[in-house]
């Protein structure tokens, strides 16, 4: 909580040197840990829109929005860390100001943010979101724009997360699953995505060549789901050979391992037999 001696001025100034020393210390706390460099750093917009896929955005007009939803900012705030806090003493004279103006009760402009899934960008107010987390609110007032996204934000949590986010947008451009299976097709690894859209556009290939006539990216991206990746993760579950990893996963290994360690395309008895004994 803040502290109130009755002297706003003073108190004002506090909380300004409060929130330094705080942040200098989640700073020394990061690196004494070996923790990853993008932890205190804002989410940029830019780049997590250019990850999801940018559809279409409107405006919402003068909400009430929690704080700890606003998680990057369209400049970068380079001024502030993930939380808010000054990195330096250069926005000092501002940030006391408006802290002062919050402690006499003085009438705060709302700030301006874009919003995606649950996730708020600032555009312009980072010294007001700044202030308001020192002083211990939990919401604020905002004018928001909603930007719609062709992939969900969910699982977003760093900067180093949107390199997954943005290989699985491209994958799902190659290969356009749908519903049930867009939500079942998932890996870790960004890079599996690239290999596993090679394998798909492979098998589409092969199906093309066998009954003679082009097929849409769309139509063989759900044949692909139904008739070789369900039916091969079922298989595999039945030989416990899924393990910790995703089914997109444990379909992506054995199916480079089938071709390894058989030389065909084709699932039967050999195949498990041979990726058994591999496991052992």
């Amino acid at each position: 909580m803040s502290k109130d001696t009755g002297f706003p001025k003073a108190d004002a100034e506090y909380d300004f040197l409060r929130a330094r020393r705080r942040q200098v210390l989640s700073r020394l706390a990061k690196w004494l840990r070996g923790g990853p460099d993008d932890v205190n750093i804002m989410l940029p917009f830019n780049e997590v829109v250019e990850a999801l896929g940018f559809q279409s955005e409107r405006r919402l007009g003068l909400q009430v929005i929690r704080l700890d939803s606003i998680v990057g900012s369209v400049d970068r705030g380079r001024d502030f860390d993930r939380r808010f806090r000054p990195t330096s003493g250069r926005v000092r004279e501002r940030w006391e100001r408006l802290a002062l103006a919050a402690r006499r009760g003085e009438e705060i402009p709302p700030i301006e943010v874009y919003r995606i899934g649950g996730l708020h960008f600032i555009i312009d107010g980072h010294h007001r979101v700044s202030v308001a987390h020192a002083l211990g609110l939990s919401t604020i007032e905002a004018r928001v724009t909603e930007v719609r996204t062709k992939l969900d934000p969910s699982g977003i949590r760093y900067r180093g997360d949107l390199i997954v986010k943005d290989y699985r947008r491209l994958f799902l451009e190659r290969v356009p699953l749908t519903g049930q299976a867009r939500a079942s097709v998932i890996v870790s690894d960004p890079w599996d995505y690239a290999k596993l859209g090679e394998h798909v556009e492979a098998w589409s290939f092969r199906l093309m060549q066998d009954e003679g006539k082009f097929t849409d990216r769309a139509c063989l991206a759900q044949r692909w789901y139904e008739e070789e990746f369900v039916p091969v993760v079922e298989m595999l579950r039945q030989a416990d050979l899924v393990g910790d990893r995703t089914e997109a996963e444990a379909y992506l290994w054995v199916a480079g391992e089938r071709y390894r360690l058989i030389r065909t395309h084709r699932w039967d008895d050999d195949v498990i037999t041979a990726l058994r004994a591999q496991t052992r």
